[in-house]
């Protein structure tokens, strides 16, 4: 059984370097986030009961309703995912080991996201090189939160840089770690918890409570992979060359890898704006207010455009680091 998983798990790997997400293809997270969407609306737009609505509402008891309601929803989701997953992986093995295979290799590539995060980065690099800033401000306002109007050239870059560097924990080595030990019970699980902090783990007045749950879980299940993945991504920035510091990536990390407010979100942002010699991060706008954020990384040299590809080159050095590191040990046990 381990072998057919480990099997199936290079597999999925495979398929994502190679077709990663089509977009006319029905994607399972496409699904988690409708059911989010649907919750969200139903626990805090939709309320019925008109006390929720009264004065006697306002202030701490208000808040508690929306974290209970809120912790409601995140049970939900996990759940549905958890036995959704479940019964497709068991109404497999109940067929035979290679349909089992084949079933979990493709649940497999739809939980690992680096050619996806690839593709739409480098939607951002080539809207900029052949397009115009109004383009580049619309690609990369697909892959990150803030307000991306206010945006120059520079700041697009930098946050195509930054979204690349974050997500290859949160898209690629956190999916690999759970999936690699968990199955794909285990990433969907994860990349549920993961998507609902997406869209619900926001401090404004509309999420500040009814997302607090899925922001702080997120926080748990990523505080390890986290960790794993600047550690992976400085190794990494050792051997990919001149173009990369693995002495700065390891210097940056040390230095700032708390400066967000996350305890997750600058681990490989750090390791990234260290190993390209680049200060990332600072003041950005959200929802039309500026949210003050501390610098990470020195500004030992411009940003440029070419910076896009290199986060993308690196976040596949720690992928594969990864991989590589996961199919010894799995080898190795097989062979004991």
């Amino acid at each position: 059984m381990f072998k057919s998983h480990v099997l199936a798990f290079i597999i999925g790997f495979v398929l994502d370097q190679i077709i990663g997400d089509p977009w006319n293809m029905p994607h399972p997270i496409r699904l988690i986030g409708t059911l989010i969407s649907k919750l969200t609306d139903i626990f805090l737009l939709k309320r019925i009961d008109k006390k929720r609505n009264n004065s006697s509402n306002k202030g701490s008891k208000k808040s508690s309703n929306q974290i209970f309601l809120g912790t409601c929803m995140w049970i939900i989701v996990v759940m549905a995912t958890f036995m959704a997953t479940f019964l497709i992986m068991f109404a497999a093995s109940r067929i035979n080991v290679y349909v089992q295979i084949v079933v979990e290799a493709v649940l497999t590539c739809y939980i690992l996201a680096a050619k996806s995060l690839r593709v739409e980065s480098m939607k951002v690099y080539y809207a900029l090189k052949n397009g115009t800033l109004e383009d580049a401000r619309y690609a990369v306002s697909m892959i990150v939160g803030r307000d991306t109007n206010v945006l120059d050239k520079e700041g697009v870059i930098k946050a195509a840089v930054e979204t690349v560097a974050e997500n290859t924990s949160d898209g690629v080595i956190a999916p690999l770690i759970y999936t690699f030990f968990f199955g794909p019970i285990g990433g969907f699980v994860y990349k549920a918890i993961n998507t609902m902090d997406s869209m619900v783990g926001y401090h404004n007045e509309k999420y500040e409570y009814f997302g607090k749950t899925a922001a702080k879980m997120d926080d748990i299940f990523n505080y390890i992979p986290a960790r794993i993945s600047a550690l992976l991504m400085i190794a990494a920035s050792f051997i990919l060359g001149k173009r990369y510091s693995g002495r700065n990536a390891l210097k940056i990390f040390k230095r700032d890898r708390y400066n967000h407010k996350s305890p997750n979100s600058a681990q490989t942002e750090s390791a990234c704006a260290g190993a390209l010699s680049l200060r990332l991060a600072g003041n950005a706008v959200y929802f039309g207010k500026m949210v003050e954020k501390p610098y990470i990384g020195d500004d030992i040299r411009d940003i440029e455009l070419e910076d896009i590809k290199r986060a993308c080159i690196l976040m596949y050095a720690t992928e594969y680091l990864c991989m590589i590191i996961f199919v010894l040990a799995a080898v190795g046990f097989i062979l004991l």
